[in-house]
């Protein structure tokens, strides 16, 4: 038997799905993340601007 195929498209699936809201750790790991990518560009940036500041206009 060929298993049966269905035409649901990828948002009508996502529309079906029951929201579930964010794990407080979840939330602690998203803002870790993102304070920690703002924090590495201020000091990759400082550190450019420091060993080749001929690119920093």
């Amino acid at each position: 038997m060929e298993p049966e195929v269905k035409d649901a498209s990828f948002s009508e699936e996502l529309s079906q799905m029951e929201w579930e809201p964010l794990l407080p750790i979840e939330k602690k790991l998203i803002a870790w993340s993102i304070s920690l990518g703002a924090v590495l560009l201020f000091v990759l940036y400082f550190v450019s601007a420091e060993f080749f500041p001929g690119a920093h206009g």
